[in-house]
């Protein structure tokens, strides 16, 4: 949808509007409520996930926690694509994440590049997503 990032960024706004930058959690380290913005960087267009996350410390804070995602792996039907047939490469996710860096953002997680090769669910499993 061409107008994807305007409605997103309006409703990321609404939500940090009703719910701020705190993460509060409980004895267990669990989050109880709070705002927290995935971002899953993608093969071949590091300069989005740049632009997103500019976008998110100019138009929101970054303050916010983010969760930095480089688990993108190629399923069959992309397999031959240029970019997406291929996983994320160690200089992009790099550029990435020095990125979050210089723009100040301290809260929140950044999985490792090796993330791909664990996350990777079993469709043909009846428990896809157990281990």
């Amino acid at each position: 949808m061409k107008d994807y990032p305007e409605i997103a960024l309006a409703a990321l706004k609404e939500m940090l509007r009703q719910k701020g930058t705190e993460l509060p959690v409980n004895e267990e380290g669990y989050a109880q409520k709070g705002m927290i913005i995935r971002h899953l960087v993608l093969p071949g267009h590091p300069e989005n996930s740049i632009n997103v996350l500019r976008t998110i410390a100019k138009e929101l804070s970054n303050d916010l926690h983010i969760s930095l995602m480089s688990q993108y792996y190629p399923v069959y039907q992309v397999m031959n694509h240029e970019f997406l047939g291929r996983a994320l490469k160690n200089r992009e996710y790099r550029r990435v994440t020095d990125e979050l860096e210089e723009l100040g953002f301290e809260n929140g997680w950044v999985q490792g590049l090796s993330s791909h090769e664990n996350y990777r669910p079993d469709f043909n499993s009846e428990e896809p997503f157990s281990e």
